[in-house]
């Protein structure tokens, strides 16, 4: 099918259309030269995104020495431009997407249909440990923000021909490149439809991360808690698409997005699973106490000091009041005010440069802490629940699920602070009937605890031991 915009054109009519439409910026390079029976050639690439080398050594230099006899014969172009993608260009708006993906558009005078080059370069930095979740034990490559790198990390790890990934091209003017992977057979199909399908219902100019992706995708973006699992590590990735999941990949992130998510989810990690049963069940399990006091240890503490004082012990009691003695703040007062300044310190500490970030975090805390404490502001069994629920929010094994603990904590320390045990208790009833609500895709956010799935409850609170061995038969009674 010929061009429509340089079929029965010039070449300096073609290459005029193209520096109207990119030539405008100077990384835009158009090179021109003549073969050697006078024929005039160009290449259009941009500088910083194509593989100069690939361009000198296997496009402009075979060009030179046997450009006499060229043509669009796929023969002779197999044998002169040693390029693994070599393809004919359609239309203008193509071209430019072409180029601007870092290939390289070759028209030639004489020739009414363009060639594009695959010489897109692949630079980015080196594939390292992932930052947010590290293992002690397990692999330690992590996702970068080159998405054929990331794409050929999980291929190494999957070798089965039925691991699919579905091409998009997301966001008007940054036509960001998109692959949707999972297996097929494996994966239930509706599930796969109904993905694509918001996907391709995205209508906005840019994507930049694949924030943006989850955003417009999720469920209900009302929710505190996330919908879709963010990973940068391959083999997590992997595992969700071995139960039949869906993951999204995004070109300039190394997030990749894992679709549906359960609860459960947020609470694994890898290790759980590198590790024995015993102890991988054992660190879960404090996980999710862990949980727990992260999310009700203030409001506890500030129920307990200003409502239900009976529930305390009496000998607690004392050593309490002593504590307390001339601070001039209720714990209404007291505790948000302690929960707002490490919070703080933690974004603080997130947002400085790495080699002060620490520092600034530890040190303002122990300042700030100890300062309060001697000056009376606050009492020290109020730095010590603060501390606690600090280090507890810390242990979760995705950063997005400790985001919304950390919002939660502030409407359940305001629900203590109005109505006591009470107020707590209603907003364990509040979040359940929500969470119980909620759905990712399709999936109930509880599963497997409602709907009630008993078998799938060996990998939950705790790791079975059975769960592996189970697994291992079944595919040997498949193998059979």
């Amino acid at each position: 099918m010929k061009s429509d915009f340089l079929a029965g054109s010039q070449l300096q009519d073609d290459l005029l259309k193209l520096r109207e439409a990119i030539g405008h910026s100077p990384d835009v390079v158009f090179r021109s030269f003549h073969l050697g029976d006078g024929r005039e050639v160009a290449l259009v690439y941009v500088d910083g995104l194509v593989d100069k080398a690939a361009v000198q050594e296997q496009v402009i230099k075979p060009l030179l020495e046997h450009g006499e006899a060229f043509n669009h014969n796929e023969v002779f172009v197999k044998t002169v431009i040693s390029l693994a993608e070599v393809k004919k260009a359609q239309p203008l708006e193509d071209c430019i997407l072409e180029i601007l993906s870092g290939n390289t558009v070759l028209l030639v005078e004489g020739e009414e249909v363009p060639l594009v080059l695959g010489t897109a370069g692949n630079k980015g930095r080196s594939i390292d440990e992932p930052v947010a979740e590290a293992v002690i034990r397990g692999p330690h490559d992590g996702f970068i923000e080159v998405l054929s790198m990331n794409i050929t990390l999980l291929r190494r790890r999957i070798k089965d021909p039925n691991f699919t990934m579905i091409p998009y091209k997301i966001g008007r003017r940054s036509q960001t490149d998109l692959m949707v992977a999972y297996i097929r057979g494996l994966t239930n199909e509706d599930l796969v439809n109904e993905v694509r399908r918001r996907i391709e219902q995205i209508d906005i100019d840019e994507i930049l991360e694949s924030g943006h992706i989850e955003q417009l995708i999720q469920d209900n973006y009302l929710s505190f808690f996330p919908q879709m699992l963010s990973t940068e590590r391959p083999d997590r990735v992997v595992s969700d698409l071995m139960e039949g999941r869906v993951a999204i990949l995004t070109d300039g992130t190394p997030i990749a997005l894992v679709a549906p998510a359960t609860f459960q989810m947020f609470m694994n990690a890898p290790d759980d699973y590198y590790e024995r049963w015993s102890p991988g069940s054992l660190i879960r399990l404090l996980r999710y106490i862990a949980g727990f006091i992260a999310l009700f240890l203030p409001s506890i503490y500030i129920a307990l000091i200003s409502y239900n004082h009976g529930l305390i012990p009496t000998k607690l009691v004392i050593s309490i009041a002593a504590g307390r003695e001339g601070v001039p703040f209720p714990s209404l007062i007291e505790a948000p005010l302690m929960e707002i300044t490490i919070e703080i310190l933690r974004e603080a500490g997130l947002r400085s440069p790495k080699p002060i970030g620490q520092a600034v975090s530890i040190v303002g805390g122990l300042v700030i802490g100890q300062a309060a404490v001697q000056a009376g502001i606050v009492s020290p069994i109020m730095v010590i629940v603060v501390a606690l629920t600090a280090m507890s929010s810390f242990t979760f094994a995705q950063y997005q699920i400790g985001l919304a603990v950390r919002i939660l904590r502030f409407l359940s320390m305001m629900s203590a602070a109005v109505f006591g045990i009470y107020g707590i208790i209603l907003f364990v009833i509040f979040i359940t009937v929500h969470v119980v609500k909620l759905s990712s895709f399709g999936v109930p956010y509880t599963a497997p605890f409602g709907p009630v799935e008993p078998r799938d409850w060996k990998d939950t609170l705790i790791r079975f031991a059975s769960a592996f061995h189970e697994a291992a038969a079944a595919d040997e009674q498949g193998s059979e």
